[in-house]
């Protein structure tokens, strides 16, 4: 089968859809990627790449495709706007010229935020006359609601507008959280979505890989870790304040953050301010480096902020923690 994967994010950027791509080169199928320049989460452009002009590479036995990207910027929220709306033009201007001799079944679309980004592979798909199946992570417009970067009410229902838009023509809708299927049916009646959970690679299983990368906040103690994106969906407030409590036990309780994103900075300002000295920072490391790393804790935390649309979510490094085995301490509804 010819598959065409359209993600605005995809490798050497840490993400879920990296793993079903190739997991469907090993399957036989012939894999072609559209996706932008690499700038997640730090927004600035990896070292390698370049924001203009167009790319493409080889990676794993697939085709990968690049369009010109506006970076995010560090905590910019016009520069994530910016960023969202550069890729679904990019993409639908210049998709399908990247693309035009590019054989094709089926068009996939892994939605994380924006879900705008289904807009071009719906042009493609059109193009092409092809089914595009959508497989929805994060639900918008609540989403963009909840982390607080839009709050005006008239984009809000303009956004919920070209969502359902995106429902309608979608041929196939698969959610990663089952609450999902209720939001999707409120904003397109009738519209079907299935249940496809999130997975995890088979490495994070495997107790007999041997630890590789390790840090000295991990030989001692009990070490506490959080992993992945530092935003504001993340609740990174409530790790500093759990710090804070556990001060007095620094030589025992340690939380170690592996990952970055947007309130790293913050996160960093609130450990001088407040003189925490349990909570060290060990920076991003590549997927294949986690499952000996998640291993090394004592316990595995996951928080997300106290919205209405955050009780519906399963992160996806709650798979990830699961297959480690490692026990979950979680402050979420």
């Amino acid at each position: 089968m010819k598959v065409l994967i359209c993600s605005q994010h995809f490798w050497p950027e840490n993400f879920r859809i990296n793993e079903i791509v190739a997991s469907l080169v090993v399957k036989g199928c012939n894999l072609n990627v559209l996706t932008s320049k690499p700038n997640y989460p730090e927004g600035i452009i990896y070292k390698g790449y370049r924001a203009r002009g167009c790319s493409s590479e080889d990676w794993g036995g697939a085709r990968v495709f690049r369009v010109p990207i506006i970076p995010r910027g560090v905590k910019n929220k016009l520069g994530l706007v910016f960023n969202y709306l550069s890729y679904i033009v990019s993409a639908s201007f210049l998709g399908p010229l990247l693309l035009r001799g590019v054989q094709v079944d089926v068009i996939f679309v892994y939605a994380t935020s924006p879900l705008l980004q289904a807009l071009p592979a719906l042009l493609i798909g059109k193009i092409k006359r092809k089914p595009v199946i959508l497989y929805v992570q994060d639900l918008w417009p609540e989403s963009l609601e909840a982390t607080g970067y839009v709050k005006n009410k008239l984009i809000l229902n303009a956004v919920k507008a070209v969502v359902e838009f995106i429902y309608r023509k979608s041929d196939l809708i698969l959610v990663s959280s089952r609450p999902f299927s209720r939001q999707v049916d409120s904003i397109c009646p009738g519209k079907a979505a299935i249940y496809y959970p999130n997975s995890v690679e088979k490495c994070f299983a495997d107790k007999s890989i041997l630890p590789g990368v390790t840090f000295e906040s991990l030989q001692s103690g009990f070490p506490i870790i959080f992993a992945g994106n530092m935003g504001s969906a993340q609740s990174v407030q409530t790790i500093i304040s759990a710090a804070e409590r556990l001060q007095g036990y620094s030589d025992d309780v340690k939380f170690v953050l592996i990952g970055s994103g947007s309130e790293i900075d913050w996160v960093r300002a609130q450990i001088r301010f407040r003189n925490l000295t349990n909570i060290f920072l060990e920076g991003r490391f590549p997927m294949s480096e986690m499952p000996s790393l998640l291993r090394q804790g004592k316990a595995l935390l996951a928080t997300l902020a106290d919205r209405k649309i955050f009780e519906q979510t399963v992160p996806n490094k709650i798979q990830a923690y699961l297959a480690v085995g490692v026990p979950i301490i979680a402050s979420m509804n």
